[in-house]
């Protein structure tokens, strides 16, 4: 019979890690640009995205709780590999090295069977080929594209961020939703317009 004390010894492990996620901040400031997003936050607002626009999913009747299992737990490895700014191309180099170190340490902390369970949803939304994987990725990476509108620019001025560049990175969202691509492109020209990203 399994040790229900010591699997809920590594559950309670595994909870408290987790809780340094609200130490890694990322580059985009949140909506009034008085301080930079913590992971934790983001994927707290990506969760509030999901059960709000799952509805603007390209694929109908999704899986909403394994949507919602991406969004908590995708960031999970910066704990251990920090946060990559998707600009960034030199640390985007050994980016998956370091967050495939960090999910072996971090799943591995839990019991067996949600070890396996967390790695295999982990690994399908870094994957990305399923519907409720599109999805997830779709609002992660309209999320920061939204904040930055909000903060007029901030981080985009800062690292002279294009709206090519923009357009270029993001353009997967249109994988997840049809409908949420057009709204993104739609902010990029609000952004240019506004100047507060450079029409390059």
């Amino acid at each position: 019979m399994p040790d229900s004390s010591n699997r809920l010894a590594q559950q309670m492990a595994f909870i408290i890690e987790a809780d340094k996620l609200k130490n890694i901040f990322r580059q985009s400031y949140i909506s009034d640009a008085s301080r930079r997003e913590n992971d934790a936050e983001h994927s707290w607002h990506l969760a509030l995205m999901a059960i709000t626009l799952y509805e603007h999913a390209n694929t109908p009747e999704l899986d909403l709780l394994k949507i919602l299992r991406m969004v908590t737990i995708h960031d999970i490895v910066e704990i251990d590999a920090g946060d990559t700014y998707i600009y960034d191309e030199v640390h985007k180099q050994d980016q998956e090295e370091r967050e495939q170190r960090a999910a072996d340490r971090l799943f591995g902390m839990l019991p067996d069977d949600q070890a396996l369970s967390f790695r295999a949803i982990w690994d399908e939304f870094e994957e990305g080929e399923t519907p409720e994987a599109r999805f997830a990725k779709a609002i992660d990476r309209l999320h920061p594209m939204l904040l930055n509108y909000l903060a007029e620019g901030k981080t985009w001025k800062k690292h002279d961020v294009a709206a090519s560049q923009v357009r270029a990175i993001n353009c997967k969202i249109d994988k997840g939703s049809h409908d949420l691509w057009t709204f993104a492109q739609d902010l990029i020209e609000k952004a240019v317009a506004e100047g507060l990203l450079r029409d390059a």
